[in-house]
């Protein structure tokens, strides 16, 4: 079911301007029809008493009996005029005068509407036929008789009709008049408002949410004038605006701040952190009997040396790579680097079922068409995280599918398993920093939540994608990296 799209502002002030002027020009114009056809009806009716009076002053020409020949005809009165005399239920002599001063007789059914008029005051009456409508009056004379008297309202009529007509024309041709002035004003009106919104679309379409983002965006000052309201819409605006390009300017500078902190620290963690390693190695082999407990310990300490140190890598790596600062551009190949990742996996991990595929493109192999323009040992780095996602949060047995394919502008690497999948309410917040598969802390797997967040970064800074779908049985890792050239 389609659903109506709204009109636009300009279009219902438009048609608003047009619906006031065609109502105003319908009140007129009928105001003045009415009252032009009162003014003619009442002149009409003073003819009307006229004709009265001449009919009666040939009734007593007529003696007891009136004669054949209907009052006023041929006696004064004008052609169409109606004078008739009723007696006893009937007229007698029931002709008239047409336009042409031409006798003719009634029909039966124009006597019967006739007949059944009985005003002293003019009334109007439909007869038909070539008479139309009339405007009669009766009276009952002194000789007894009842007389008629009518007189046409074809001219009245045709006056109204006409002033009707040319209302109705100049009205059509004010309505479009209107609406192209209308359309002109109201567009010279928003223009103002179109600058405001051309702004904020700008605005809409600038990443703000990272990196140094300068917002220079603003309403034009002649569209920004407290003097109107559209003015103050703008005004409002650039306020905002300003708001908002010192909020962002505050939230770089803390990103920078942690981000220095995280590679100051990192770098200076470096040092101490081989050094406990180092001792605790030394210690553990220098020959000397020590007791289990101390072994252990020791054990631990390496241990535990050696995961913080791929943490502090991790995290030193992260804020270059926010930086831009860590990738060797040249030509890298990543069919032959997914192969290579794939065959450190099969090592590592041969419980798993590791398979690499070609693509269905034609001509594709190593070092042909999968070429793209980076830093070979990143992009392993990334192939070998998402792997190694796959391999720590999939039980022994999985088959980790890995495939390397081309198109029209992309590499694109995909790797999926028929794992149990990822929780939904996790997917959207998958590749942030410290985001775990399993929510947990713990260290057994050796996953410091950061495996996944270096693969987006790596991807980002090729000026490629990662994005990830996941069901029961069927998980999958898709990076696509710009080809070369």
């Amino acid at each position: 079911m389609s659903v109506a799209r709204p009109w636009s502002l300009s279009r219902r002030l438009v048609l608003g301007i047009v619906a006031l002027l065609t109502l105003i020009s319908i009140v007129i114009g009928a105001v003045s029809v009415l009252t032009l056809r009162q003014t003619l009806l009442q002149r009409l009716d003073t003819q009307l008493a006229a004709a009265m009076a001449r009919s009666q002053t040939f009734l007593p020409q007529l003696g007891i009996g009136p004669s054949d020949e209907p009052p006023g005809i041929g006696s004064g009165q004008s052609a169409g005029t109606l004078g008739l005399i009723v007696r006893n239920g009937r007229i007698i002599a029931p002709r008239y005068l047409d336009e042409h001063a031409v006798s003719k007789t009634l029909t039966a059914r124009q006597q019967r509407v006739l007949l059944s008029t009985d005003s002293s005051a003019p009334v109007t009456i439909q007869l038909g036929g070539e008479l139309g409508s009339y405007r009669v009056v009766s009276a009952t004379t002194t000789l007894g008789f009842e007389l008629i008297v009518g007189l046409p309202m074809k001219d009245v009529n045709a006056t109204t009709g006409q002033l009707l007509l040319i209302i109705s024309l100049v009205t059509a041709v004010g309505i479009l008049l209107a609406v192209v002035v209308a359309t002109f004003v109201v567009r010279v009106a928003r223009r103002p408002l179109s600058g405001v919104v051309a702004t904020a679309t700008r605005v809409s379409e600038l990443e703000l949410d990272k990196g140094e983002v300068a917002l220079a965006e603003r309403v034009p000052l002649a569209d920004s004038s407290n003097s109107t309201e559209v003015g103050q819409v703008g005004a409002a605006l650039n306020r905002m605006l300003e708001h908002v390009a010192d909020a962002l300017r505050a939230r770089q500078a803390s990103e920078s701040k942690i981000r220095q902190f995280v590679a100051d620290a990192s770098h200076e963690l470096r040092t101490p952190l081989a050094s406990i390693r180092g001792y605790s190695e030394l210690t553990r082999r220098s020959g000397h009997e020590l007791p289990p407990d101390i072994t252990k310990s020791l054990a631990r300490i390496e241990s535990e040396s050696v995961r913080m140190t791929a943490l502090v890598e991790e995290l030193l790596l992260l804020a270059r790579l926010d930086e831009g600062t860590e990738l060797r551009v040249e030509a890298a190949d990543v069919g032959q680097i997914a192969a290579d990742a794939v065959e450190d996996a099969r090592a590592s991990s041969p419980d798993h079922s590791w398979v690499f595929a070609r693509g269905p493109v034609s001509g594709l192999h190593a070092g042909v068409g999968a070429t793209v323009t980076g830093d070979p040992a990143r992009l392993h780095q990334a192939i070998a995280n998402l792997l190694a996602n796959a391999r720590v949060h999939t039980p022994s047995g999985t088959t980790v599918t890995t495939t390397v394919d081309v198109d029209d502008r992309d590499v694109v690497v995909s790797i999926a398993d028929d794992g149990p999948g990822i929780p939904e309410d996790l997917v959207p917040n998958l590749f942030e920093r410290f985001v775990r598969g399993d929510g947990s802390r713990s260290r057994n797997a050796g996953s410091t939540g950061l495996g996944l967040s270096i693969v987006k970064a790596i991807a980002d800074a090729h000026g490629g994608t990662v994005a990830v779908t996941s069901s029961p049985g069927q998980t999958r890792f898709t990076l696509r990296v710009p080809r070369s050239g």
